[in-house]
């Protein structure tokens, strides 16, 4: 995944803000398909100034400053933000892109697209939402998880993400495959253990 390829710079990023770097690189996928010449802020050329909101920003000697701008000094200023849980980065992420899917009580496409979260409804432009478009794009939460596949290392607050399993098995819990925890998987261990079967 070219995201994860590019760590090391979203990593620099990390370092002036505190913002982990999967984080960084979802929004620049989300705001520019991970353009390099577009800003983190609202993807527009960051070797200019902006015009689209946050307007005014700009012009910046590189990408990074122009990133490390969006996070500590435009609103909702992720830099300030302390608690990088999965919930509390997933709040971040969608008040990044506004709260307006929040407002029609929808799921974010920002967040959920690509994920079972997510059917239809998008901003086509700002002010303007559409019932029926589908986001095209994977949204951060898709984004976050498949960099987390990727570098188990990654976690936010302890959140670890398990390897999907291979194509075509089935992760829905049945009979011999009881969700954790449950009466199913005590029933299925006792009777393994009475018969010594694996």
């Amino acid at each position: 995944m070219r995201l994860y390829k590019a760590r090391q710079r979203y990593q620099a990023v990390e370092r002036e803000t505190s913002v982990p770097w999967p984080a960084i690189a979802a929004i620049h996928e989300r705001e520019s398909s991970q353009d390099w010449r577009a800003s983190l802020a609202q993807g527009d050329p960051w070797n200019r100034v902006s015009v689209h909101v946050p307007a005014g920003r700009g012009p910046f000697d590189s990408w990074e400053a122009a990133a490390i701008d969006a996070l500590v000094k435009c609103p909702p200023f992720l830099a300030r933000h302390k608690d990088w849980s999965i919930a509390a980065a997933l709040t971040a992420l969608e008040t990044y892109n506004g709260i307006g899917y929040a407002a029609r009580c929808v799921p974010s496409p920002y967040l959920w697209s690509g994920t079972n979260q997510y059917r239809a409804g998008k901003y086509v432009r700002d002010g303007v939402y559409d019932p029926g478009k589908v986001d095209p794009q994977l949204g951060c939460a898709a984004l976050m998880i498949a960099l987390m596949e990727l570098d188990p290392e990654i976690n936010f607050a302890g959140a670890k993400i398990a390897k999907s399993p291979p194509v075509g098995e089935s992760t829905r819990p049945s009979l011999t495959n009881p969700s954790k925890g449950s009466i199913g998987a005590f029933a299925i261990n006792l009777v393994r253990a009475i018969f010594g079967k694996e």
